[in-house]
C-alpha cells in the first residue's frame, strides 16, 4: 500500500560533542532505519525520543498522525501512552509511602472496605504493594472486556473483583491485571483528597513541566496535533478506530502524552528524581519503583543478552548485556508505545506508534540498546518482518474462509428462538435480536455503542463481527439444549483478553 511518509526535523539539543559520541547507528542510520520500518511495518506514524547523558538528543516524528489529512508526526504530536501510566501510579504511592500518608504493606481493604477477591485469604492479605505488583494470580488481562471501553464506574470494577477467579498462585504467579492498578489508584483519593488524576498532576507532572500530557483519553478527539488510531489486523488493511475511552480504568492506562513531555519523565528517572538539576521526587521513591516484586523468569532469553525478568511498581527491570534496562510498553486499540530506561549508560528511550498491530516500535528500541552496548548488529525489524507479513497474511485468509461459509447451512432453530436477553457474570447483560438479511445483532449494554452482527456459516458456527474492528471477527456458537438456546460463547481479540465469555440466556 502506497502512502505519503512526512518526515519533520530532527531537534537536537545535545552538543556536536554527544552527537559525536553516539553510536554511529543513531548517527548515520537512524533515520533510514525508521523511515524503511515504518513502510514495511504499515505503521502511518512514530515518533521517538532519544536522551543520554541529561540531554534530548534526538526528538522527533516520522510519517503522518492522520492518514487523511497527511499531518505529520512530530514531537509534539500526542498519542495515548497507556500502560505507561502505570509507573506514574506506582511512583505516586511510593512517594506517599515515602510521606508517611500509607504503607504500600497497608492491607488494602484498610482503605477500600468493600475491596474483596475471589477468595477470602486473599483479600484479608492483599497489600497495595500485591495490586501494584500484578501478582494476585490471575490471568493476564482478565476481566478486561467487561472493564476496557466499559460504562462500569471505577468503584464498580472494583466491586467486580471479586469475580474473578485466579488461575495462578497468591503472591507467585505473574497476571497482568489493570484492574488491580485501578485499585491501587483509588487509594489516592481516601488518603490525599484529590483524585488519582489531580494527585499526578499537581505532584509529578506539573513539577516536571510536562504541560502537554493528559491524565484522561477524555476530549482527546479534540485536542491539538493528536494522532489517530489504526490497525491493520484482522483485514491486512490499515483501519481507522474510534478514540478508546478508558477513564474508568485512569490509573492503569489513560494518560496521553508526547515524546517531547515523555523525555522529561525519563530525563528526571536518569536523574534519580531531579530535572534541570531541581529535586522533584525523593530518590527513595525512584528507587523503591524499581525494586522486584515478582520474579517473572530467571531464564536466558533466546532472542535478546537477557537472564532476568522482574516487575516493580508500574515498571519491568531486565539485564541485557551486562546493564541493567527499565521498561513498559503500552497498548489501546491503534497505539502501542513504551519508554526505557538504563540508569547505567544515563540512557533514555520512548516510541509512540499509531498502528497496534506490529512489534517494530519494540524492535527499533532493542535496536538502539543494540547499538548503545555494542552487540553485534542484527537487523531485527527485516529478521522479524517475514513472521509479521505471514501472520497478516494468514490472518486476512482466516476471515476470508469464514466469510465464504456464510449461509452455507440453515440454522436448527428460527432466528427468533436466538433473540433475547442473556447474561455473564463478570459482564452483567447483552441483548439478542433479529436485523436484516437473516442475521442477528448483539447488544453489548455495558458498553456505549459496541455491537456484533452474527451471521449462520454452517456447522452452527456463525460468523460474529463487532462494529469495531479492532474487537475482531470470529467464529462462534450458541448451546442448544432440545428446542431452547441456553447460552453463547463470546470471544474478543486477545489485545482485550483471552478468554472467551459464555453468556446465559435469561
Amino acid at each position: 500500500m502506497k502512502r505519503l511518509i512526512c518526515v519533520s526535523l530532527i531537534f537536537l539539543s545535545g552538543s556536536a560533542s554527544i552527537k559525536a559520541q553516539s553510536p554511529s547507528f543513531i548517527k548515520d542510520s537512524l533515520d533510514s532505519y525508521i523511515q524503511k520500518g515504518i513502510a514495511q511495518w504499515d505503521i502511518p506514524g512514530l515518533a521517538i525520543a532519544i536522551v543520554k547523558d541529561g540531554k534530548t538528543i534526538v526528538s522527533k516524528g516520522y510519517g503522518v498522525r492522520d492518514l487523511k489529512t497527511k499531518d505529520p508526526v512530530d514531537e509534539n504530536t500526542l498519542f495515548m501512552i497507556a500502560s505507561n501510566s502505570k509507573l506514574f501510579t506506582g511512583t505516586a504511592l511510593a512517594q506517599l509511602d515515602y510521606n508517611k500518608k500509607l504503607s504500600l504493606d497497608d492491607k488494602v481493604t484498610r482503605y477500600l472496605p468493600g475491596f474483596q477477591l475471589y477468595d477470602k485469604t486473599s483479600t484479608e492479605l492483599a497489600t497495595i504493594k500485591d495490586v501494584l505488583s500484578h501478582r494476585i494470580g490471575t490471568k493476564t488481562f482478565q476481566g478486561d472486556f467487561t472493564f476496557w471501553n466499559g460504562t462500569l464506574s471505577r468503584q464498580q470494577i472494583v466491586e467486580k473483583m471479586k469475580l474473578l477467579k485466579p488461575s495462578g498462585q497468591f503472591r507467585q504467579d505473574f497476571g497482568y491485571c489493570n484492574s488491580c492498578f485501578l485499585t491501587a489508584g483509588e487509594v489516592i483519593p481516601v488518603v490525599t483528597g484529590k483524585r488519582w488524576e489531580e494527585y499526578v498532576q499537581d505532584s509529578i507532572l506539573k513539577p516536571l513541566g510536562m504541560s502537554n500530557t493528559y491524565m484522561l483519553t477524555e476530549g482527546m478527539a479534540s485536542r491539538n496535533n493528536v494522532s489517530r488510531p489504526y490497525t491493520n489486523q484482522f483485514t491486512g488493511k490499515i483501519t481507522e478506530l474510534p478514540y478508546d475511552q478508558v477513564d474508568n480504568l485512569g490509573p492503569a492506562g489513560s494518560m496521553v502524552s508526547n515524546v517531547k513531555d515523555v523525555s522529561k519523565w525519563l530525563l528526571t528517572q536518569l536523574d534519580s528524581g531531579r530535572f534541570e538539576g531541581k529535586r522533584v521526587l525523593p530518590w527513595p521513591v525512584i528507587r523503591k519503583t524499581r525494586d522486584i516484586n515478582l520474579a517473572m523468569s530467571s531464564r536466558k532469553s533466546p532472542v535478546n543478552p537477557s537472564h532476568f525478568t522482574g516487575y516493580g511498581l508500574g515498571v519491568f527491570m531486565t539485564d541485557f548485556a551486562g546493564k541493567q534496562v527499565f521498561w513498559h510498553t503500552g497498548g489501546a486499540f491503534g497505539f502501542v508505545t513504551n519508554t526505557c530506561f538504563v540508569p547505567e549508560l544515563n540512557l533514555g528511550i520512548t516510541i509512540l506508534t499509531n498502528n497496534d498491530n506490529q512489534n517494530f516500535f519494540e524492535l527499533l528500541r532493542y535496536q538502539i540498546l543494540d547499538a548503545y552496548l555494542d552487540q553485534p548488529y542484527v537487523n531485527r525489524s527485516e529478521k522479524a518482518l517475514p513472521a509479521q507479513l505471514k501472520g497478516i497474511a494468514e490472518a486476512k485468509k482466516e476471515v476470508a474462509d469464514l466469510e465464504n461459509r456464510i449461509g452455507k447451512g440453515k440454522p436448527e432453530l428460527p432466528l427468533a428462538a436466538y433473540a433475547g436477553n442473556y447474561k455473564n457474570e463478570i459482564y452483567g447483560p447483552i441483548t439478542i435480536k433479529e436485523v436484516k438479511n437473516k442475521s442477528l445483532e448483539i447488544t453489548f449494554l455495558n458498553h456505549k455503542s459496541l455491537k456484533a452482527t452474527l451471521q449462520y456459516m454452517d456447522k452452527n458456527e456463525w460468523l460474529m463481527r463487532y462494529n469495531n474492528i479492532a474487537y475482531g471477527v470470529f467464529a462462534t456458537k450458541f448451546q442448544i439444549e432440545g428446542k431452547s438456546v441456553k447460552s453463547i460463547t463470546i470471544k474478543a481479540n486477545d489485545f482485550i483478553e483471552y478468554d472467551p465469555y459464555i453468556f446465559v440466556k435469561d
